[in-house]
């Protein structure tokens, strides 16, 4: 009966299989906010108010339903998009970069440009 020691010894010997970690999922990457604070004067206005506000549009392009006006000076480009709402066109989207292309805050560039010659 000698072999049942040996039998208890070797299966202390046995390596137990451990399954591998489970991946682990990346946090969710958090989308940028993007502020509208200084730019109550620009989002929900017309072309003429935007004319009124910063002088002649340097560009004005219609493309479908749309229409870009865009306004520059030397701090920054400034493009305001319209699109219908009800019977007018009113700005509902807002970019902004410096004259070589770099970001610019948005609300700083409107502040510059109603600044410029022009506009009021």
């Amino acid at each position: 009966m000698r072999i049942l020691p040996v039998m208890l010894l070797l299966g202390g010997c046995a390596t137990a299989v451990v399954p591998p970690p489970a991946p682990q999922r990346a946090a969710p990457v958090p989308l940028p906010t993007v502020s509208r604070a200084g730019l109550e004067r620009v989002l929900g206005s017309t072309a003429p108010q935007l004319t009124a506000l910063f002088g002649k549009p340097d560009a004005d392009v219609t493309e479908g339903p749309g229409r870009k006006l865009q306004f520059a000076g030397p701090i920054c480009v400034l493009d305001a998009y319209l699109y219908p709402k009800g019977s007018t066109s009113v700005v509902t989207h807002v970019d902004a970069r410096q004259p070589d292309g770099a970001p610019i805050d948005r609300a700083s560039c409107v502040a510059a440009l109603t600044r410029r010659s022009g506009g009021k």
